[in-house]
């Protein structure tokens, strides 16, 4: 089977990492993308976070009743709700469960793809771990490329342990993130298996835009105009709620590039969708521990190139 669906020239989606999400900052981006035909992915938390959070306490939750209803509009419409962990800072197994569960009751099932957040300490395989690789593991602990708590959520005893749960429910995790808009050129396996990570069913890497405006940078035309020619597959993580928005309308600029994106005849999918399509064309495979190294080290020297920890 071809990667991509017959009279489409290539894939396009987004992943939107729900951190400072509020209704009055992703709203109008939703809104766009829906009469632009797009259907993306959304990452939620579904519970609020009584204890507080000093760096995410502006995001809303699904416990915000217009915020659920926004984000059901969402799911009517075709995009994919996920889950970015049960709310913005870390959070024991009975409360991933009990927001895992939340999930299912008001959409109908479980989400099928999750993405660590920050430093909550049920990540799983996050900080350090996230190199399967020891001496990669090592050299970003010498280099001291990675930092924040130890990470548990793969770790049968601690009370965040979740992995089984994970295992069971959720389909796709995200891994690494790239500069490369088709990711194919450094990440041709996924959807993909490690070994040494059982509790992960299938990892996938995206693009890297943190906010609106390295979304501009990323998504120049001629970048675009390559991705349609060469038949790429292109998922970008972003967070919607930084950057896109001003006085309720969407930045000119961005704009102007998903206009332009919806011209070119692409498939745009939820991500899921797309790493479904990848799974029945045959992709899915555990990887060797020298295809899993050299994934690792390009992310790694990309990290080490920005200057940015590889490790959130």
């Amino acid at each position: 089977m071809s990667l991509l669906p017959p009279g489409k020239r290539f894939a396009f989606s987004v992943l939107d990492d729900t951190d400072d999400a509020t209704l009055e900052n992703v709203g109008p981006v939703y809104a766009l993308l829906r009469d632009l035909g797009f259907r993306t992915t959304k990452t939620v938390w579904p519970l609020d976070c009584p204890e507080g959070s000093r760096n995410f306490f502006a995001a809303a939750t699904l416990q915000d009743k217009e915020y659920l209803g926004f984000v059901h509009g969402l799911a009517e419409a075709g995009f994919e709700v996920a889950f970015h962990g049960a709310t913005m800072e870390s959070s024991r197994r009975e409360r991933t469960l009990e927001a895992l569960e939340f999930i299912r009751s008001e959409f109908g099932r479980y989400p099928r793809l999750f993405c660590n957040h920050g430093q909550n300490r049920e990540n799983l395989y996050w900080g350090s771990s996230r190199f399967q690789s020891r001496p990669l593991r090592l050299l970003s602990r010498a280099l001291g490329r990675t930092h924040g708590p130890v990470y548990e959520g793969e770790r049968e005893g601690s009370p965040f342990f979740w992995g089984d749960v994970c295992r069971d429910v959720i389909q796709y995790v995200r891994n690494f993130t790239f500069d490369r808009l088709d990711t194919r050129q450094v990440d041709g396996a996924m959807p993909y298996h490690v070994s040494s990570a059982p509790y992960v069913r299938y990892w996938f890497s995206t693009a890297d835009a943190p906010d609106g405006e390295a979304f501009n940078r990323l998504l120049t035309r001629r970048r675009i105009d390559r991705l349609a020619a060469t038949g790429g597959i292109c998922i970008v993580s972003t967070h919607f709620g930084k950057r896109f928005v001003r006085d309720g309308r969407v930045n000119a600029q961005t704009a102007d590039v998903l206009r332009y994106l919806a011209s070119k005849h692409g498939w745009f999918v939820p991500v899921s969708e797309v790493l479904d399509r990848l799974l029945t064309a045959g992709r899915g495979r555990t990887l060797t521990r020298g295809e899993v190294a050299r994934i690792e080290l390009r992310f790694l020297a990309e990290r080490i190139m920005r200057r940015r920890p590889p490790g959130v």
